[in-house]
């Protein structure tokens, strides 16, 4: 039996440096930024979650399960991570951030792969210069954990994973792939980029 993925977008911040608006729904080339991620994921797993803690009706129009976090309060992907492992049934759950619209086509089969050759716990996206901390494949499982340690007060999920059996995956076959759009200006970037 193969396994079963699920992916959760995370869409539940506050945006602060795309002046507030709400980055999932901030248009690029005409579709919502979220649109681009659920269109490169979507082949890739069973079942899509979004995490949003504001605009949930908007985010429903997707015609997928809207979650929001389940610590009120803003505290980062980690909760909306540990609200989204909560409602899975999956033998893994894929992360990634509604402001990525250039994920791998290849992003789940590779990260597997690695999972498994290496017998870890989760995998990390890297573009291979850096580490993509909100890129993620990982067991259910490991829910009780990233609880324990945002409970703790703690944010960084770098450090939660450094504490597991993490593998990380490289993509610098593909360099753009994590690109992502905080602000208007990258967002202009990026479509004329895009229409090339």
């Amino acid at each position: 039996m193969s396994q079963r993925i699920d992916a959760v977008i995370l869409a539940g911040g506050m945006a602060r440096r795309m002046g507030g608006n709400d980055k999932g729904l901030v248009e690029l080339n005409g579709q919502p930024m979220i649109k681009h991620a659920i269109d490169r994921i979507k082949p890739q797993v069973k079942e899509i979650l979004i995490n949003a803690n504001r605009n949930q009706n908007h985010y429903a129009e997707f015609g997928y399960k809207v979650l929001s976090d389940e610590d009120s309060g803003y505290l980062g992907p980690l909760a909306g991570m540990i609200t989204a492992l909560g409602h899975t049934l999956a033998d893994y759950l894929l992360v990634v951030p509604c402001d990525c619209p250039l994920l791998p086509l290849d992003l789940v089969p590779r990260m597997l792969a690695a999972i498994d050759t290496n017998n870890a716990e989760l995998a990390v996206a890297s573009d291979g210069k850096r580490e993509q901390p909100v890129v993620l494949l990982m067991k259910p499982e490991l829910r009780a954990s990233m609880k324990a340690f945002l409970d703790a007060g703690e944010r960084k999920i770098d450090f939660w994973y450094a504490k597991h059996q993490c593998v990380v995956c490289d993509f610098s076959d593909q360099p753009n792939a994590f690109v992502n759009v905080n602000t208007p200006e990258q967002n202009q970037q990026l479509s004329e980029a895009i229409a090339k």
